[in-house]
C-alpha cells in the first residue's frame, strides 16, 4: 500500500477549481488503489505558521539542546514533516495569487523543508552544499488561475512564479518526479476557460492510471484524514 499526502491551497472552500481538481484525483486515485492511505492537509483554511526568528534558531539547533520553547516553536513543522516523510505521492491543489505561490501553501512548504530532518548541509560539497534526506517522491500540482499561456513556452511562461517554485522547492522534500495539470483563463470565463477545465479534469483519470501502476508499497497501511 502506498500513502498519498493532499494538499488544497486555497482560500475559497465553494467554487475552488483547485479544489476540485484535488478532490477528482482523490476519487479516481481511491477507485484504482481502495485500500491506500489518505492525509489530508488544508492549509488553505487551516495556514501553518510563518516561520520566525525563535524557528531558525530551533531548526538549527542540536535536538537534545533545545530549550522548550525552540521545541514549542518547531510542533507544527515536526507535525508537518511527519505527514510528508510518509508521503509516496504529494497532490498539491492550489490558485496562483499574484502570479505565484500562495501565502499559505508557502508557509508549508517552509516548514517541512528543515535541516536535519529533510535536507543535509556540508560545505564539503562545495558549491552546493545542501542534499536532500527524502527521496523517491512523487509531486503532482493541480493548479488554476485567471489567466492563461503560463505553460513551458506560453506567452506568459516568463510570469508564472506558481509551479517552477513549487517543482524547485519539492527536490529538498524528496520529489524526484511531478506533473502539473492546470486550469487558466478563469477571469475571461470564456470558451477557453472551460475547454481548459474539461482538459484539466478529462487528463486526470490517465496520469491517475500511470502513477498507480508504477507506485509501490509505501511506509504506512492506516486510513488518515488530518488537517
Amino acid at each position: 500500500m502506498a500513502t498519498l499526502l493532499r494538499i488544497d491551497a486555497s482560500a475559497r472552500i465553494t467554487r475552488s477549481l483547485s479544489r476540485g481538481l484535488t478532490a477528482a484525483f482523490t476519487e479516481q486515485w481511491l477507485k484504482f488503489r481502495p485500500n491506500d492511505t489518505l492525509i489530508t492537509r488544508d492549509v488553505g483554511q487551516n495556514p501553518p505558521p510563518a516561520i520566525s526568528e525563535t524557528w531558525i534558531a530551533a531548526a538549527f539547533t542540536a535536538p537534545q539542546q533545545r530549550t522548550p520553547e525552540q521545541q514549542e516553536a518547531l510542533k507544527v513543522s515536526d507535525q508537518l514533516i511527519d505527514e510528508l516523510e510518509l508521503a509516496d505521492l504529494i497532490v498539491i491543489g492550489t490558485p496562483m495569487y499574484n502570479y505565484g505561490v500562495p501565502a499559505a501553501l508557502k508557509a508549508w512548504i517552509d516548514q517541512v523543508i528543515r535541516i536535519g530532518r529533510t535536507f543535509s548541509f556540508d560545505l564539503a560539497r562545495g558549491e552546493q552544499p545542501i542534499e536532500p534526506t527524502l527521496s523517491g517522491k512523487t509531486l503532482v500540482i493541480l493548479s488554476a488561475s485567471g489567466e492563461g499561456g503560463f505553460e513551458f513556452g506560453g506567452v506568459q511562461a516568463a510570469m508564472n512564479h506558481l509551479d517552477p517554485a513549487i517543482v524547485t522547492a519539492s527536490r529538498l522534500f524528496g520529489v524526484s518526479e511531478h506533473h502539473v495539470i492546470r486550469i487558466e483563463y478563469q477571469e475571461f470565463g470564456d470558451d477557453r476557460h472551460q475547454q481548459s477545465i474539461q482538459f484539466a479534469h478529462a487528463t486526470i483519470p490517465s496520469l491517475v492510471q500511470q502513477l498507480t501502476q508504477k507506485t509501490g508499497a509505501g511506509t504506512n497501511g492506516r486510513s488518515s484524514r488530518q488537517g
